[in-house]
């Protein structure tokens, strides 16, 4: 966003006492830090990364789960096109079985003919041909090889990965609405100056119609200080345009009716920072060092695919009137399965996570390294703001006393009108450049407490 800066070379600002810096400390404007407040709970962005986190804890509880004993009822029922028997001869086996065994109880000699009248059992079914089943079966995982506990620690490290990454979009978004509020400042200081400025050329317009009344100027001269005013309108319409346009801003990132925006007033002042603070570890850096144990626990539960893994099995039927012959009513048995070779499958899978792990890791020291000049850069830019202050103050001085000068020159014809113009606007540029200068330093001081990560709000 860029606003005109060839009439007095102005942006915008930040609020009066954004910090109250001893060793870095901060006490924020409570008016910007509750506009930070909604613009975190308004951000979708934010948010998102919210759900996210959310997502990585189910995964958690989705991995801590395998060790909970899976329970499934079922039910069927199948007609098969007979009944399943034994073989002819066997029956006759089983038949003659059951004749000698009756004969031996009664004590009839072995080849002794089978006493008439006494009946014979039919020969069961090994299965019959209608089959109603209903049973329930149990699975418990009681080794997973340390697949689970790898998933596990990973998705702790990708939910803090996630975590770290939210706080540093809050941080983004917080610079966001603290340097639209920073401009907002700088637009209403503009129209401090506009005023002061207004009230001088009111002053020489009522001096030079005098002046014309008797005979001691020209209608040239009302024409200057006319044309200087409509100059000055023109800045005040484009005052009104940038207010409009950093209230619109400030309503979109922040969710605040514009009519409580409309009446904020911030303002801009100079402040100091205690440069003895120490570094605090950025949320960028912390994010890509847990976003790289999660890779690296993933690898780890790759490679523990080859670790033989140890379950429980159980079943039991309800209905024992439809089995075979050759099925249990219940078993409960203890398994191991052991992945001896998956066709090389985990061991490039743990490799690829492992190299991921070097991808984040050469991520990191890239933003150590852009964090450190970054650092640099923030503290030269602030000292050199804080110079510019005091150089931009002794240009206001200076101007000042210029004005006031030439202005007894003009009054007493010593001085043209187009001499108290410039001194004039020598003096607004000057009262101009003093508050791009706290603007500077406000700038300049939230991108080094940012840099060094110690921005609170």
């Amino acid at each position: 966003m860029q606003f005109n800066k060839g009439i007095f070379n102005i942006v915008m600002g930040i609020s009066i006492g954004l910090f109250s810096a001893i060793g870095f400390s901060q006490q924020m404007d409570p008016v910007l830090q509750d506009l930070i407040n909604k613009g975190l709970n308004k951000s979708q962005t934010v948010n998102i990364k919210s759900i996210e986190a959310e997502q990585a804890r189910v995964d958690q509880r989705l991995a801590k789960s395998v060790f909970i004993p899976k329970i499934t009822l079922n039910g069927s029922y199948t007609r098969l096109n007979d009944d399943i028997t034994f073989d002819e001869d066997t029956q006759n086996l089983l038949v003659a079985t059951q004749k000698l065994l009756i004969k031996e109880g009664a004590g009839l000699p072995f080849n002794a003919p089978f006493p008439e009248g006494i009946p014979l059992k039919d020969t069961p079914n090994l299965q019959d041909k209608n089959i109603l089943k209903t049973s329930v079966d149990v699975d418990w995982v009681l080794f997973s090889g340390l697949e689970a506990t790898n998933a596990i620690k990973a998705s702790k490290h990708k939910e803090s990965s996630i975590n770290y990454l939210g706080m540093a979009e809050k941080d983004k978004l917080a610079l966001k609405i603290i340097e639209t509020y920073d401009k907002l400042a700088l637009v209403y200081a503009s129209e401090k100056v506009l005023t002061t400025s207004e009230k001088h050329l009111d002053e020489q317009a009522h001096f030079v119609k005098k002046a014309i009344e008797n005979g001691l100027a020209t209608p040239i001269g009302r024409k200057k200080i006319e044309l200087a005013q409509q100059q000055l309108a023109g800045k005040k319409l484009e005052f009104q345009h940038n207010k409009t346009l950093l209230i619109e801003v400030l309503y979109q990132l922040t969710g605040e009716s514009k009519e409580n925006l409309r009446i904020l007033r911030p303002q801009l002042e100079s402040f100091t920072l205690n440069a003895t603070s120490n570094i605090v570890k950025r949320n960028e850096i912390k994010a890509l060092e847990e976003a790289e144990q999660a890779t690296i626990y993933k690898s780890r539960m790759e490679q523990s695919n080859f670790i033989p893994k140890i379950a429980l099995k159980g079943h039991y039927e309800f209905i024992e009137d439809y089995l075979s012959l050759l099925d249990p009513k219940w078993y409960v048995g203890v398994g191991i399965q052991w992945n001896v070779f998956d066709g090389n499958q985990s061991r490039l899978k743990a490799r690829k996570s492992k190299l991921e792990s070097q991808i984040y890791r050469e991520r990191i020291e890239e933003a150590e390294e852009m964090i450190d000049l970054s650092i640099v850069k923030a503290e030269q830019t602030y000292q050199s703001t804080l110079q510019n202050s005091r150089i931009v103050e002794k240009e206001i001085e200076l101007a000042e006393d210029t004005y006031e000068m030439i202005n007894k020159q003009y009054k007493n014809d010593l001085a043209s009108i187009n001499d108290v113009l410039d001194a004039l606007t020598d003096l607004e540029k000057a009262n101009f450049k003093l508050q791009e200068s706290y603007f500077d330093q406000q700038r300049a001081g939230t991108e080094l407490l940012h840099a060094k990560g110690i921005l609170q709000y």
